[in-house]
């Protein structure tokens, strides 16, 4: 067996700590009995401070203050600080995708209807922009938006504003690829071929995570994790989620990954807003707390309902107003329809004493939650993005207060094993 000794004479011999640790000892501060460390010296012809390494042998640790300061001083010197970091310029708040160590924003822009649709890619290209210099890092996307055309204004808008790659997190939805038998589901041939698909139309070597965008039951659950884990090991994902999947299916795709030495899902997409609360504060709780899965939320706003701009019909400027949203029309011109508008009313009151707006109100409870990574935003123009990202400043109001004066009004608070126990 062969020892590598090092040969840097800044790092002392572990043997020789005694006579090194002297005062007085040539390049050695003292620092206690057996602590000597190597005097800071400047290095030949550029004066900057060489710093010493960690010593491990060492008796005693420094303060956290003290190795907070070294660490600071070690990022100066290759021009980084802690503090002049994208979170720190925009207020953005960061969190862990599940119990994975992706770390995601808070808020998110998904192009649901709106990419390649709703808008134009001029002003796609205005609301990408708004997003990632207010410090959004999530984009999210699916093969069957716009018949694709969603991920093609992407990839261009990603590619144009020439954005690092490792700054983004993007991911996308596998189900629905075209109209052939082969090109929908979750079968391993359509999971490798609609990945491969989405990523030539992003002009992207790969996801950050890929999601299931609804189970397959034509489709064994080990085939679905298998080809899940082969795209992640082929570098064509990173990750792997989830959406629309029932509590019982999620934790299936678990079991299976565990049982075969597969990789396992890390997060779910769910529906969740004032009047959808079931699913992600009841059931993803649980799933988080066993086996990791986290949430990421969409449609905040309830397809556009909870903002108030149907409470005197439909505009025709809306969502609500397309051909293909005939049903969003009718539950909102329904009776439950009109007892979720009279509701808002009283939510408006609430916002107006925190000093903001109703969809600021709606978008800050959904992020009270802990158990919500990301709230995915979906806007039409800029001037609903830049209101709808102010949700960032009202999420310290939310006080408990606040929350159980809205449950009062909403009358929908789910209950949990935790409620009944109680």
């Amino acid at each position: 067996m062969y020892l590598y000794k090092a040969t840097c004479p800044d790092i002392p011999n572990p043997k020789q700590k005694a006579s090194r640790g002297h005062a007085g000892g040539p390049g050695v501060q003292a620092h206690g009995p057996g602590q000597g460390r190597p005097a800071g010296r400047s290095s030949a012809g550029t004066g900057s401070q060489r710093y010493p390494p960690l010593m491990l042998w060492t008796g005693s640790r420094r303060s956290s203050v003290a190795e907070l300061k070294q660490l600071e001083e070690f990022l100066n010197v290759h021009s980084l600080s802690l503090r002049d970091t994208v979170k720190s310029r925009t207020c953005m708040g960061y969190r862990n995708l599940g119990k994975s160590g992706l770390r995601v924003s808070c808020l998110g822009l998904g192009t649901w209807v709106t990419f390649g649709g709703q808008i134009t890619d001029e002003v796609a290209e205005q609301l990408m922009t708004i997003a990632y210099e207010s410090g959004v890092n999530l984009f999210d996307t699916a093969e069957v938006y716009a018949g694709g055309r969603a991920e093609i204004i992407l990839g261009n808008i990603i590619k144009k504003k020439c954005w690092r790659r490792s700054s983004l997190v993007i991911t996308t939805k596998l189900y629905w690829g075209g109209k052939a038998e082969t090109e929908r589901g979750l079968s391993r041939k359509h999971i490798i071929e609609g990945l491969k698909g989405s990523l030539q139309r992003m002009q992207l070597e790969y996801v950050d995570v890929v999601f299931a965008n609804r189970p397959d039951s034509n489709t064994p659950m080990e085939e679905i994790v298998r080809a899940m884990t082969y795209v992640i090991n082929q570098g064509m994902a990173m990750y792997w989620g989830t959406s629309r999947w029932t509590a019982m299916e999620i934790m299936e795709a678990y079991s299976v990954a565990r049982q075969f030495n597969l990789i396992p899902p890390v997060c779910e997409q769910a529906e969740y807003h004032l009047f959808q609360r079931e699913k992600v504060e009841v059931q993803l709780p649980e799933l988080y707390h066993k086996i990791g899965v986290g949430a990421m939320t969409w449609s905040p706003l309830a397809c556009g309902i909870i903002t108030g701009k149907y409470e005197n019909g439909i505009p025709e400027s809306s969502r609500a107003s397309m051909k293909s949203y005939q049903w969003l029309k009718e539950k909102i011109v329904s009776e439950d329809g009109r007892k979720q508008q009279a509701k808002l009313k009283e939510l408006n009151h609430i916002a107006e004493k925190l000093g903001c707006t109703l969809p600021q109100l709606a978008v800050a409870w959904c992020l009270r939650n802990e158990g919500v990574s990301s709230v995915l935003l979906g806007t039409s123009n800029p001037e609903q993005l830049t209101e709808n990202l102010g949700a960032i400043q009202v999420l310290p109001k939310m006080t408990s207060h606040v929350v159980s004066e809205v449950d009062h009004i909403l009358g929908n608070r789910p209950y949990s094993k935790r409620d009944y126990r109680s």
